[in-house]
């Protein structure tokens, strides 16, 4: 049966304020281990987000990159192509983006836009956009059978909270530059985006690599999910032991720093 973004409970939510702090705190850790793992052990990690305007992918990316070390994760803001992209293949910048061995990358929106933004808003042709679907699943599998690990999430809001969100940015000046026009024409067309998100995840979600619907109407709640699930799906996929000297190693390096240098 196909998905559909209205079966998403969007009442659910966390306890408290505590609750939320304590499992933050304990999900960046855990998630900080699982970046040295990645690290020491040559596994590459990309993460994507996708959702409705102010849905909450810069506060989720916030909370995730927090404790780790950023010389081995990246995060790529997706915008417009550029005018020399616009001439490539729309996958070319994302190739250019992908990570090297034991790096992470998080995309704030992705290569699905082509089937969504350039879709609504008539960018490409309709045979161009229906051609897309395949052409990532293609992507995300050289991906996949090359060793990366592949993490999607899809934050979903109602129009309501998108409506108070937006009136919390225009109330607090250090918020307006994230509410423009763009944003007023996207709402415009929430039901063509509807449609183009719930195709998005029906034509490309699989059991390998799925999408992951997020309940965003509630910000804690949205977050906390987003990193403990995300550890858990890593922690599936890797070896998480960080190598470690063994005792003898240990007291050689001892004995060796005694040394009185030359």
């Amino acid at each position: 049966m196909a998905f559909k973004l209205d079966t998403i409970d969007l009442c659910l939510r966390l306890k408290d304020e505590n609750q939320y702090h304590q499992r933050l705190k304990a999900a960046q850790k855990n998630l900080a281990h699982l970046q040295k793992a990645c690290y020491h052990n040559d596994h590459p990690v990309i993460i994507l987000l996708e959702g409705w305007d102010a849905s909450g992918k810069g506060g989720a990316i916030r909370r995730m990159t927090e404790k780790l070390d950023p010389r081995s994760c990246t995060v790529h803001p997706i915008a417009a192509p550029s005018p020399d992209e616009i001439n490539e293949h729309y996958l070319q910048r994302f190739w250019r983006r992908i990570p090297a061995r034991g790096h992470i990358a998080i995309f704030d929106r992705s290569w699905y836009g082509r089937v969504l933004v350039e879709r609504v808003e008539e960018l490409v042709s309709r045979e161009k956009w229906l051609r897309a679907y395949d052409e990532i699943i293609n992507f995300e599998q050289l991906l996949t059978d090359d060793g990366f690990i592949v993490v999607k999430f899809f934050l979903h809001i109602s129009q309501d909270e998108q409506r108070r969100r937006y009136l919390e940015r225009l109330g607090n000046p250090e918020k307006h530059w994230k509410f423009t026009e763009e944003d007023l024409r996207n709402r415009l067309k929430a039901e063509d985006y509807q449609h183009a998100y719930e195709d998005m995840i029906n034509r490309t979600h699989r059991d390998e690599i799925p999408w992951i619907p997020v309940a965003g109407e509630h910000k804690w709640f949205a977050r906390i999910f987003i990193l403990e699930t995300l550890c858990a799906l890593i922690s599936s996929k890797i070896d998480t032991r960080i190598p470690r000297y063994t005792d003898e190693e240990i007291a050689s390096m001892k004995a060796r720093l005694d040394q009185n240098p030359s």
